[in-house]
């Protein structure tokens, strides 16, 4: 009897693994099939598949209205130098998800001046010690989405700092790939602001 009732538990067990395991595999499906950056969700903003669609601002670059203060395109700016500019990402992956990027309309990496590569990473510094020091942030992925396959939607580089922090992953994560975001960007922008300040 007792050999039945584990028969059955361990046939019961096997057949839920192979459910979870194929919620998975449909879940990895769907998302390939979604259009680039459409297929994690922040959940206070709303608008952001449109806006990877193409559903933006008409403008020819983006980055090039932050910099020129083109009142239809969301400006998020922290600081600036006469080269570049720190802005919060409109559609954090985290909080203090920050890009920099410089003024000059540049596409490929390899354009970028000494002078420009070097501004850059001092603010780069400094951003990560902010974080740090303000929000106790102990790890950070930074980088660029270079080129046509790295998943980059603007045709302006700029330079991601992500912050990362323990047991970050949570539930919606793991099930349906939304990411939930507390951190409203034009607040996270407000107290950035003031940090980077207090800095100087």
């Amino acid at each position: 009897m007792w050999a039945e009732i584990h028969d059955l538990l361990s046939l019961c067990i096997s057949i839920k693994i192979l459910a979870i395991l194929n919620s998975f595999t449909e879940a990895t499906e769907e998302m390939s099939s979604f259009d680039e950056h459409s297929h994690r969700k922040n959940l206070f903003s709303v608008g952001k598949l449109g806006y990877a669609k193409g559903d933006r601002p008409n403008v020819e670059c983006i980055l090039c209205g932050v910099k020129e203060k083109n009142e239809i395109v969301p400006n998020l700016t922290i600081a600036e130098t006469e080269l570049s500019i720190v802005s919060v990402n409109l559609f954090p992956y985290n909080p203090g998800h920050i890009i920099i990027f410089p003024k000059r309309h540049i596409i490929n990496y390899l354009e970028l001046t000494e002078e420009e590569s070097l501004d850059i990473h001092r603010l780069t510094q400094k951003t990560m010690r902010i974080l740090e020091a303000e929000w106790r942030v102990q790890g950070f992925n930074i980088g660029y989405n270079l080129g046509k396959n790295s998943g980059g939607s603007i045709p302006h580089i700029h330079e991601h700092i992500v912050p990362r922090f323990p047991n970050e992953a949570g539930f919606l994560d793991v099930i349906s790939n939304t990411r939930i975001v507390i951190y409203e960007p034009y607040k996270m922008l407000e107290d950035l602001k003031l940090l980077w300040d207090k800095k100087d």
